[in-house]
């Protein structure tokens, strides 16, 4: 059951919110009203030499991802994919070697995207969730637990994709297409930074907001209570 001081951002109906204005008004679910000392509190984290730089830089980022910013009227124009953001952003923080966690289900694209960043000078070491040759039984899984229950089926092995980019040092981690669940152990092991470039959705070619962008036509079955 939700707690009614449980923060519910997602559905805050205040066209003047008090998060991005000062004159700005909250519901009484607004944690900007309600958890001042929990976000200072978190505040004092970017005091840390390593995070302040990381935070600095990824706001530099976004600020760079639109045309005219500095122009009155501005117009949103965003200019850059997020292939070129990851590329960016990489170099602002002079990173060199880069992690690169994928599935296997996009083995292809991993291998286009590690080719673009190699031929942008970054040293790659890459994962694909498959490693180890691990059965699934060897987690208490059984036949009918697998895809096809005949078969001998390998578990995705997303802590040994994080044990080996630790192992390797890397200094920023790029996740690709991992499962969900996978990619939250990956996210749970894993130690240098690591962002998001292609979430899994095997219907929708990896692209998962566009469910939301159809959940009052197509997928309108998404919003019916079970």
């Amino acid at each position: 059951m939700p707690n009614k001081k449980d923060p519910a951002c997602s559905d805050c109906s205040v066209e003047e919110k008090i998060c991005l204005s000062e004159t700005g008004k909250g519901p009484k679910t607004c944690p900007t009203l309600t958890m001042g000392e929990t976000i200072e509190s978190a505040l004092k984290r970017y005091d840390d030499p390593g995070t302040s730089r990381f935070a600095q830089e990824a706001s530099r980022q976004e600020a760079e991802c639109y045309f005219g910013r500095h122009e009155r009227p501005f117009t949103v124009i965003a200019i850059k994919t997020r292939v070129e953001e990851t590329i960016e952003f990489a170099k602002r923080m002079g990173y060199q070697r880069l992690g690169l966690a994928f599935c296997g289900g996009v083995t292809h694209e991993a291998s286009l995207f590690s080719s673009i960043l190699k031929s942008n000078g970054f040293t790659i070491i890459s994962v694909m969730c498959k490693v180890g040759r691990v059965a699934k039984e060897r987690i208490g899984l059984k036949a009918e637990d697998k895809i096809l229950k005949d078969h001998f089926e390998v578990i995705c092995n997303p802590i040994a994709q994080a044990e080996i980019l630790n192992q390797s040092a890397t200094e920023l981690n790029i996740m690709m297409g991992l499962c969900v669940g996978h990619d939250a152990l990956f996210l749970k092991h894993v130690t240098a930074y690591t962002t998001i470039f292609t979430t899994k959705d095997r219907v929708l070619g990896h692209n998962p907001m566009a469910a939301l962008y159809l959940s009052n036509s197509y997928y309108r079955r998404l919003s019916e209570k079970k």
